[in-house]
């Protein structure tokens, strides 16, 4: 557990602006303290997780191409051309004319 002192609190208080009483010091070390440690144990969840993640592998199946019929989605489109919906342009440019 990561411990924090009277004097940080204190000091923490004075920047803060916020005047901490004497009978609120032990509930707000406590509190403080329980954030820290969850803080400290989230960073090394995500350094564990991050050298778990350095490859970039599809443990959980075969990636395999499976032919699917389109008709039933495109027929849904308000417009379509051949086998593409025909979207509104977003971008403007030279090059989309």
């Amino acid at each position: 557990m990561t411990k924090i002192s009277r004097q940080e609190i204190e000091q923490l208080g004075r920047i803060s602006c916020l005047d901490i009483h004497e009978d609120e010091m032990d509930a707000l070390m406590g509190h403080l303290e329980q954030v820290l440690t969850y803080a400290q144990r989230v960073t090394e969840i995500r350094a564990d997780a991050q050298e778990a993640s350095r490859t970039n592998v599809n443990i959980f199946r075969e990636d395999v191409a499976i032919k699917t019929d389109t008709e039933p989605i495109l027929m849904q489109a308000p417009v379509r051309e051949g086998d593409y919906f025909v979207v509104p342009r977003i971008l403007e440019g030279e090059n989309n004319k």
